[in-house]
């Protein structure tokens, strides 16, 4: 029986014969065999990759804190002006006490309500001399005094001289009055007077010469006019009970 060219003796395939190795060395592993190891994704990640990372955060942190500071100025007013920071301090009005006088006043003269109702001392000035005056009596007044108010003695003291007179009725003494006021000149202030809140009167300054001034004033049947330094006699009738 004859065999076929290449045939084997045996009468069975011939096996192919494996790839020799190099003398010492393992067999190599197919890459993509079960157990495989992947270096590409074992590497530690570089220093950019931890910048980025940084970044990323701090963005984020960021705005979020730019998303409160907007939720704060809108929903809570005054958290984003300047002028909110603090409240005002209170104001303290600190009020002087009123000036003691330091001579003893003059004897009084007159003893009718009217005249017992009018002052020995007007802030710091003291009655220096009381008398009674007819200089009102034709423009019919009751009663009318003279009245002379100092600081102190001799040419130097600050002096306000005041003549005070009582009408019968309201109209007799607004009538007398607005005649004093014409008389003094043409006054540069005028205004009510007021006493408890009710207008009882009105009042009128004058300037005078050297530094001089008139202030003529009505309270019911009440007339009274000063004569002194314009900052003084300002000041005394305001403090005036009258």
């Amino acid at each position: 029986m004859s065999q076929p060219p290449g045939g084997s003796p045996t009468g069975r395939a011939a096996t192919p014969a494996r790839p020799a190795t190099a003398a010492g060395s393992s067999p190599r592993r197919p890459t993509d065999a079960v157990g495989a190891s992947d270096r590409r994704h074992s590497r530690p990640a570089s220093a950019a990759v931890y910048r980025r990372r940084r970044l990323v955060v701090l963005v984020g942190l960021l705005l979020v804190v730019g998303l409160v500071l907007a939720f704060l100025a809108w929903g809570w007013p005054g958290f984003a002006r300047a002028d909110a920071a603090a409240d005002p301090e209170p104001t303290v009005t600190v009020t002087a006490d009123p000036p003691t006088p330091t001579l003893e006043p003059a004897a009084r003269t007159g003893t009718t309500a009217f005249a017992t109702a009018l002052p020995d001392t007007v802030l710091d000035l003291v009655l220096r001399s009381d008398s009674a005056t007819d200089a009102w009596t034709a423009a019919r007044a009751l009663e009318a005094y003279q009245l002379v108010y100092a600081d102190g003695d001799g040419a130097d003291a600050t002096t306000v001289t005041m003549v005070a007179g009582q009408w019968p009725t309201v109209a007799e003494a607004e009538t007398a009055a607005q005649d004093l006021v014409t008389a003094a000149g043409e006054p540069t202030d005028t205004g009510d007077v007021e006493v408890a809140g009710e207008v009882a009167g009105t009042y009128s300054v004058t300037p005078g010469a050297d530094g001089q001034a008139t202030v003529t004033w009505r309270n019911g049947t009440a007339v009274l006019q000063a004569t002194g330094p314009v900052d003084v006699v300002t000041d005394v009738y305001e403090a005036f009970p009258l």
